[in-house]
């Protein structure tokens, strides 16, 4: 996939991205699966219909679609990182619900089907397209008429507190960082409501709806949230130039997100938009 439009996501994805997703997918899954299940929520996939979950990483958004359509629907979950499709096609299948297909495609370039589907989903899936009009455009081809579309995406940066306050304990220890293209394929690439808005009307969906969506997302105990901390998101980007400083970054992260420490594990707010559109 060298002369794929996404070859730089698909390496990445492929390799330290996609490793470290599906080692740590148990976590993952815990720390984003409310926002996920928000954003499918307000989808409501009928029994019965067919449903494509765009970069379903290790399956835990695709299982649960499978288990809201039952026996009657199919699910077919997309991704282009090898290693989580491995991890999604071993997970143990919901009662009353057919086995999901999963399929190690690039949603932007490759044919998903001409309007096969009766609704598009994503948890955190979409954000990472080279021309994301042209992505959501094959995504529209592949719906029916009458199809809808559900993805959930985050918001800024500093409304993230679980990703913003320990890269900010961290931040003296780091040194300086170079600021982010805010419309690069990314975690953060639709974090301007305008722009998404712009783009799924030039890929030709209607009725487009952006609302925003806070919880509180973790669970994990205190040396659990650091280790995820230290492997996803900013700080895990920016420890790759400085691992030397790991052990007293570490302490600082510590001291930052204990205020955030419950009975139930470390909960921190999280910020999203829940975006919905129809195909027609």
């Amino acid at each position: 996939m060298t002369d794929n439009p996404n070859a730089a996501q698909i390496d990445y994805w492929n390799a330290t991205a996609g490793e470290t997703w599906s080692r740590m997918h148990d976590q993952l899954d815990r720390q984003i699966e409310p926002l996920g299940l928000e954003a499918m929520r307000r989808l409501a996939p009928g029994q019965g219909e067919r449903i494509l979950d765009i970069g379903c990483g290790c399956g835990q958004t695709t299982m649960a679609l499978a288990k809201w359509i039952g026996l009657s629907g199919a699910v077919i979950g997309v991704d282009i990182s090898r290693p989580m499709l491995e991890v999604a096609r071993g997970r143990p299948l919901p009662a009353d619900a057919r086995q999901p297909e999963f399929r190690e495609a690039d949603a932007q370039s490759e044919s998903l089907g001409a309007a096969a589907f009766d609704a598009a989903f994503s948890s955190f899936g979409v954000m990472f397209f080279s021309d994301p009009v042209a992505a959501f455009a094959n995504i529209r081809a592949a719906l029916k008429p009458s199809g809808r579309l559900g993805f959930v995406c985050w918001r800024p940066y500093p409304e993230n507190l679980w990703m913003r306050i320990p890269m900010e304990a961290a931040q003296p220890l780091l040194g300086p960082t170079a600021p982010a293209d805010p419309t690069a394929p990314g975690p953060f690439a639709f974090a301007d409501p305008a722009r998404v808005r712009s783009i799924l009307g030039q890929a030709g969906f209607t009725s487009v709806t952006i609302d925003p969506y806070d919880t509180r997302i973790g669970g994990g105990d205190i040396d659990q949230t650091v280790s995820l901390a230290f492997r996803v998101g900013p700080l895990g980007r920016a420890l790759q130039e400085t691992p030397n400083r790991a052990p007293q970054i570490a302490e600082a992260v510590k001291a930052a997100i204990t205020p955030f420490d419950t009975p139930n594990g470390v909960l921190m707010p999280a910020a999203v938009w829940i975006v919905q559109a129809m195909a027609g």
